[in-house]
C-alpha cells in the first residue's frame, strides 16, 4: 500500500463503493466562533494529540514553555481564541460528528514556524499557512483530510492569502514508506501535490514546504 493510501486516501478493506459513500456522508465548513463544543468533542480528553489543542505552532518556543502550556493551559487558550473568533480552519463533519480539522490562517499567527530551520524562508503578510489535520483514526481512511484542505484552500483564497505553505513530513528512504498517523499530523506530500502544491525545499530534509500560490 503506498504512503498516500496508507494515510489519507483508501484502506486495504475498503470498497471503491463504500469509500464513495462515505466521501459523499462528509461535508467541511469553515470554523466559527460558536463551534467550540464541536472542537472539544472532537479534540477530546488528550487535546487532539498530547495535550496540543491546537497551539504547537502558536508559541514562540517549545521546551519547558511547551511543556507549562500543554493540557489545560492549552486548552483554555485555544478556546479563547475559537470563541472570539480570531482562529481560522475547517471541520469536517459526518451528519452532527466532527470527525475532521485543519488548522489554516497568516502564516505570521504561527510563530514557532521561524523556530524550525527546514521552513525557514521568504514569505510576507499575504502568506497563509496549513499548520496542522487531526483525523480521528476511525475517519483516517475516508478522503477527510483531502476534503478538509480544499476547504482550507477556499479559506485561504477567500481571504486575500497571495499563497499556502503546507509542511508535510515525508517517510525515511529506509522505512516502509507508511508514516503512522500520529507522525502525519502536517499532513503527507501526495495530499498536497494532489491539490496543485510546489514542493519549493531548498535542502535535503525530512519536513519540505509545499506552496501553492493564487492569481490575482
Amino acid at each position: 500500500m503506498t504512503e498516500w493510501a496508507a494515510m489519507m486516501g483508501f484502506g486495504a478493506n475498503m470498497s471503491k463503493a463504500s469509500t464513495s459513500v462515505s466521501r459523499h456522508r462528509i461535508v467541511t465548513r469553515p470554523l466559527t466562533a460558536d463551534d467550540w463544543p464541536n472542537v472539544e468533542r472532537l479534540f477530546g480528553d488528550r487535546g487532539a494529540c498530547g495535550g496540543c489543542w491546537c497551539m504547537y505552532w502558536r508559541l514562540a518556543r517549545g521546551g519547558q514553555l511547551w511543556e507549562q502550556k500543554k493540557g489545560a493551559p492549552n486548552k483554555r487558550a485555544f478556546k479563547q481564541l475559537v470563541t472570539t473568533g480570531r482562529v481560522m480552519g475547517c471541520l469536517a463533519f459526518h451528519g452532527d460528528e466532527p470527525v475532521g480539522w485543519c488548522c489554516v490562517g497568516p502564516r505570521k499567527d504561527f510563530p514557532r514556524i521561524e523556530r524550525v530551520r527546514a521552513l525557514r524562508g521568504e514569505w510576507s503578510e499575504s502568506t497563509w499557512s496549513v499548520t496542522c489535520f487531526y483525523i480521528p483514526s476511525a475517519w483516517r481512511q475516508r478522503g477527510v483530510a483531502t476534503k478538509l484542505l480544499k476547504e482550507a484552500i477556499a479559506i485561504a483564497r477567500d481571504n486575500g492569502a497571495c499563497e499556502l505553505e503546507g509542511y508535510p513530513v515525508r517517510p525515511s528512504p529506509t522505512g516502509s514508506g507508511v508514516i503512522p498517523g500520529a507522525f502525519a499530523w502536517t499532513g503527507v506530500p501526495r495530499l498536497f501535490e494532489k491539490q496543485g502544491f510546489d514542493n519549493t525545499t531548498q535542502r535535503p530534509t525530512t519536513r519540505d514546504v509545499f506552496v501553492k500560490r493564487f492569481r490575482k
